[in-house]
C-alpha cells in the first residue's frame, strides 16, 4: 500500500491517554489486592506491638477493666486479621483477579473493625489522662493513621474504610465526652482538637488517594507492557512460522517445477534424436508446458494477492455467458477423463469483476475435474433470495472433515489425495482470498467417497469495499469467513 507523505502541520498534539479496557481494569484490581495483602502480615505485627505501649501509657490513668477490654478486643481483631492473611496466602496468593476480588469482598470487613477499635481508644484518654499522656496517645493514633496510608493505599476502598472508621470512632468518643459527660462545658481547646482531627482525616484521605493513583498507574503500565510483550512474541512467532512456510514452499516449488521442466528436457532430447516421432512427442511437450504455466500462474496470483496490487474492474456481467465460457474451457478436460460435464445456467446479471470471478469459478471447476475419477461434474447457477448462487458439484473422492478447514490455507495439500502432486496447494487459498475481496461468500460441503459441492453466493460487489479488501495483505479474515461457512455447511448436511 502507498504510504502517505509527511507534512508539517504545526505543533504536535499530545496523544490521548490509553483507555482502560475491562480486562485491564479487572487485572489491575486483582493486582492491587495482591499488593495490599503482601504487606499485611508485617503491618499486623507492628499493630500488635503498639497495643502494650498504649496500655503502659494509660495504665495509671484509664479504668483497668475498660483498658483491658479494649486491649483484648484489639488483640482479637489483630489475630483474626492474621488468620485471614494466612488463609489468603494459602488459598489466593497465586489466584487470578476474580478470586482476589471475591476474597476481599468476603473478608474486607476486618480492616474497618480494627480502625474503629483503635479510634475507640480516645474514650480511654481524651480529657481523662494528663496532657502529656494524651499527647502520646494522639501521636500514636496519628502515626498509625499515617502508616495505614502506606500499607493500605494499594486498595482504595479498604484504606478509606479503615481511615473513616478510625476517624469517626475517635470523633464519636470526643463528642460523647464533650456533649454528654461535660455538657459542652469543657475547655475551648477541645473544639480545636475536633477541628484538627477533621482536617487531619481529610488530608490523609487525599494523600492516600494520590498514593493509590501511583499504585494503579504502575500496574496499568505493567499490564500494557505484558500485553506488548505477548503481542511481540506472537508476531515474532508468526514471522518465524511464515519464514518456515516460505522455506517449505520454496523447496516444494523447486521440486514441483523441476518435474515438468525435466520432462520437457527429455521430450526435447527425444524429439532431437527421433524427429519422426513428432506427432507422439508434441502433445506431451504441450502438456508439460501447460503444467509449467499453471504452476507459474498460481505463483503470480499469490504474489499479486500478497502485495495488494490486484486491479479491480467491477461491472455487470451476464452469468449464463460466464458459465458457458467456462464450459468451453473445461468440458474437453472432463471428457478426456471420461467424465460427464453438465452446465445449468440461468439468465441474469451479476455485479462483480469478470476476470476474478472467472478465476474463482474456474479454479473450483478445475479442482472438481482433477479430483474426480468417475461420474461427473455439474456447474449450476441458481436464484436465491440473497442473490444468484453458483454451485460446483462433483462425484470425486471428497474431503475428510478434519481437512475441510485446512484446504483453504496457503500451501496445504490433502494427504493421500491423488492429483495433489502437480500443484503448490494454492488453488483454494486463492479462491478464498478472491471471494473475500469481491464479497462473495463461499461455502463447502463434502463427504469422503461421495463428492464435494462448493457454493459461491454472487452478491453485488461494492467497488470501494472490494478495493479496500484487495489493498490489505492480511488474509486471516478471509480464511476465518470461509471456515465459518464451512462449519455452517457441515451442520446443514448433518441435519
Amino acid at each position: 500500500m502507498a504510504r502517505a507523505g509527511l507534512r508539517d502541520n504545526g505543533p504536535v498534539k499530545p496523544a490521548a491517554p490509553p483507555v482502560d479496557t475491562p480486562a485491564e481494569a479487572h487485572w489491575v484490581e486483582g493486582e492491587l489486592v495482591r499488593s495490599l495483602m503482601r504487606v499485611q502480615r508485617t503491618t499486623q505485627l507492628i499493630g500488635l506491638a503498639l497495643i502494650p505501649i498504649v496500655v503502659l501509657v494509660l495504665w495509671a490513668d484509664a479504668h483497668p477493666a475498660a483498658l483491658a477490654g479494649w486491649a483484648a478486643a484489639l488483640v482479637g481483631s489483630a489475630m483474626l486479621r492474621l488468620a485471614i492473611v494466612r488463609r489468603y496466602e494459602s488459598d489466593c496468593a497465586a489466584a487470578p483477579a476474580a478470586q482476589q476480588l471475591a476474597f476481599m469482598a468476603r473478608h474486607g470487613y476486618i480492616w474497618p473493625v480494627g480502625g474503629a477499635l483503635w479510634g475507640a481508644a480516645t474514650l480511654l484518654f481524651f480529657d481523662l489522662a494528663p496532657l502529656a499522656d494524651q499527647f502520646l496517645c494522639w501521636l500514636l493514633l496519628a502515626g498509625l493513621a499515617m502508616f495505614s496510608i502506606n500499607s493500605l493505599s494499594a486498595h482504595l476502598p479498604t484504606m478509606r474504610r479503615y481511615l473513616d472508621a478510625l476517624a469517626l470512632s475517635a470523633l464519636a468518643a470526643m463528642a460523647w465526652r464533650m456533649g454528654v459527660e461535660l455538657q459542652l462545658a469543657g475547655p475551648l481547646h477541645h473544639w480545636w482538637m475536633v477541628l484538627l482531627v477533621l482536617v487531619f482525616w481529610q488530608v490523609l484521605r487525599q494523600a492516600g488517594l494520590r498514593l493509590h493513583v501511583t499504585h494503579r498507574r504502575n500496574f496499568e503500565l505493567q499490564f500494557r507492557n505484558n500485553q506488548l510483550i505477548e503481542s511481540l512474541t506472537r508476531q515474532t512467532q508468526a514471522a518465524l512460522d511464515a519464514v518456515e512456510i516460505k522455506n517449505r514452499f520454496l523447496a516444494s516449488a523447486a521440486h514441483d517445477i523441476r518435474q515438468p521442466v525435466h520432462a520437457l528436457g527429455l521430450y526435447a532430447d527425444w524429439l532431437g534424436s527421433e524427429p519422426e516421432l513428432v506427432h507422439d512427442i508434441a502433445p506431451k511437450i504441450v502438456e508439460s508446458t501447460k503444467a509449467v504455466n499453471a504452476l507459474f500462474d498460481s505463483l503470480f496470483d499469490l504474489a499479486r494477492l500478497d502485495s495488494g496490487k490486484i486491479k479491480l474492474h467491477i461491472e455487470q456481467l451476464r452469468l449464463d455467458k460466464l458459465l458457458h465460457d467456462l464450459e468451453l474451457q473445461y468440458r474437453p478436460l472432463a471428457e478426456a477423463k471420461g467424465l460427464q460435464f453438465r452446465v445449468h445456467a440461468v439468465p441474469g446479471t451479476v455485479t462483480s469483476d469478470p476476470i476474478l470471478l472467472q478465476r474463482i469459478v474456474g479454479n473450483l471447476i478445475s479442482n472438481a475435474v482433477k479430483y474426480t475419477q468417475q461420474g461427473g461434474v455439474l456447474v449450476a447457477a441458481r436464484v436465491t433470495p440473497l442473490g444468484p448462487r453458483i454451485e460446483i458439484w462433483d462425484t470425486g473422492t471428497g474431503i475428510a472433515p478434519e481437512h475441510q478447514r485446512e484446504i483453504f490455507r496457503e500451501f496445504f495439500k490433502v494427504p493421500g489425495h491423488s492429483g495433489t502432486d502437480d500443484g503448490f496447494g494454492l488453488g483454494l487459498y486463492i479462491v478464498a482470498r478472491l471471494s473475500h475481496i469481491l464479497g462473495h461468500p463461499l461455502q463447502l460441503a463434502s463427504r469422503p467417497g461421495r463428492g464435494t459441492v462448493f457454493r459461491l453466493l454472487v452478491q453485488p460487489s461494492d467497488p470501494a469495499a472490494s478495493a479496500a479488501r484487495a489493498a490489505s495483505t492480511i488474509d486471516i479474515k478471509a480464511q476465518a469467513d470461509v471456515l465459518t461457512q464451512v462449519r455452517q455447511a457441515q451442520e446443514e448436511m448433518e441435519r
